[in-house]
């Protein structure tokens, strides 16, 4: 059955680039920007899936952590 659509836990990398976990599947991946991010889940969804179970869709959730001084 083919799946409607997959979500990728996106973050920077504190080296630099970003990672993206799946939140259903074992599949993580890496890309210092995030065309080559997007470019790497492709092939890695490639990877995981038969042809046939492809996702139409990827959701890229993206989390930026950012901290302030507040006084």
């Amino acid at each position: 059955m083919k799946l409607k659509e997959i979500i990728f836990l996106v973050e920077e990398d504190p080296v630099g680039g970003y990672t993206a976990q799946s939140l259903a599947n074992s599949i993580f991946t890496e890309g210092e920007t995030l065309e080559e991010l997007k470019e790497n889940i492709k092939d890695a969804l490639k990877c995981h899936f038969e042809k046939e179970e492809t996702p139409y869709f990827v959701r890229l959730h993206i989390v930026r952590e950012e901290r302030f001084a507040y006084a």
